[in-house]
């Protein structure tokens, strides 16, 4: 992806999440999706996959960060 389609896309989250329902939105998955809780389990899959859906919440902080620096 170039440049600027990477921080056309940047703002765009940033955008999205800025507003009342983007916020309710993110605050929901981040409960559901363990942005500050273990993802620790015995089951090596089960862990994997947790991590999986912990990562998404942790890159879509990281963008909206990114984005208002600028």
């Amino acid at each position: 992806m170039d440049k600027d389609k990477l921080e056309e896309l940047k703002n765009n989250y940033r955008i999205t999440f800025a507003t009342e329902q983007g916020k309710k939105v993110l605050e929901d998955l981040e409960s559901r999706f363990h942005r500050d809780a273990t993802t620790f389990s015995t089951n090596v899959n089960e862990m994997a996959f947790l991590e999986g859906q912990r990562s998404v919440i942790l890159t879509i902080k990281k963008i909206i960060k990114e984005s208002n620096k600028k």
